[in-house]
């Protein structure tokens, strides 16, 4: 592969181009917001660095392709890729910050936060003893990088932390790990689900009613993405109280409609797709290690099995 020529889009464009200057590296670059990019500059690039652009361009013009983001959904979900064109994404501190992200609504559900701030309005004491993280089942939907270590971190309080996957296989910090035929019978035991799956044909709408049938009073964090979820059957399971409140970061619409019946749901919390945002100088640290690895011959940990879809 012969690299010289790459082109960077990003609303962060400026910040990027600053890091990477620092670098030193002897490549030409442009660094672009979308709304300035053409086709003559796929032309010119061999590689492209960004997210995906909301104008189709065709990628089958460069050589490489790079996401910023951890997710490869926008590239490749319901579309044909280029099998030439090598894909790879960025990995940094997603793990760590969903794990957190994850954690604070799970302790604030635990701790009784909503509960004791109606008491104080109401200026009333009345006692009620929190829940301990130990005491608490957590079924983790996709056991990759990012829910490894979501269940790393739960685990190291005590969470008691299932995984569900493709293919069952069994990995660190899980409990048990069961695929996606053969895990129902221990969702009616949780009291908290983590969505951290990418999104693929298989994974499309994967929360229905199906899974929703299998648990009670369950707390559902959606930190994958939004097309996962069947947003009709969520709002049906929150009704019911089979899902006693949803965490959602995500969603088919982004950003989610003003007139969207969510934004309104008393048991519902939106966030605006911040759980793992990428820093600029992450962004950059991801790009510089890959492109010298690509210059040196050595294998990629972020390349993406297009076939997969992750």
């Amino acid at each position: 592969m012969n690299i010289r020529n790459i082109l960077v889009v990003s609303p962060m464009y400026q910040d990027l181009q600053t890091l990477i200057q620092e670098k030193k590296l002897h490549y030409n670059f442009r660094f672009l917001p979308e709304q300035d990019v053409t086709n003559e500059d796929f032309v010119w690039a061999d590689s492209f660095v960004g997210f995906n652009l909301s104008t189709q361009y065709d990628y089958g013009q460069v050589q490489w392709v790079h996401s910023l983001g951890a997710g490869v959904d926008r590239f490749l979900h319901k579309k044909i890729w280029p099998q030439h064109v090598l894909l790879t994404r960025t990995i940094c501190s997603f793990g760590q910050r969903i794990a957190e992200y994850c954690l604070s609504y799970i302790l604030k559900d635990l701790q009784c936060h909503d509960h004791f701030k109606q008491l104080q309005q109401a200026q009333t004491w009345q006692p009620r003893a929190p829940k301990l993280l130990s005491q608490q089942k957590v079924m983790i939907y996709g056991t990759g990088e990012i829910g490894q270590k979501t269940a790393e971190v739960l685990a190291g309080f005590g969470v008691e932390v299932y995984g569900v996957s493709l293919s069952g296989k069994e990995k660190k910090h899980f409990k048990q790990v069961f695929s996606f035929e053969h895990h129902f019978s221990k969702l009616q035991e949780m009291d908290f689900i983590i969505n951290t799956l990418p999104l693929t044909e298989k994974t499309e709408q994967v929360f229905n009613k199906e899974i929703f049938s299998h648990v009670s009073h369950v707390g559902f964090i959606n930190v994958g993405r939004g097309a996962s979820v069947n947003e009709e059957d969520l709002l049906h399971a929150l009704y019911t109280n089979s899902v006693k409140f949803a965490v959602l970061d995500v969603f088919s619409e982004e950003p989610l409609p003003q007139n969207h019946t969510l934004w309104n749901h008393p048991r519902v919390i939106i966030t605006p797709h911040i759980s793992a945002v990428t820093t600029p100088r992450e962004a950059v640290d991801c790009f510089v290690e890959t492109l010298k690895r690509i210059e040196d011959k050595q294998p990629l940990k972020n390349q993406v099995d297009v076939r997969r879809g992750y």
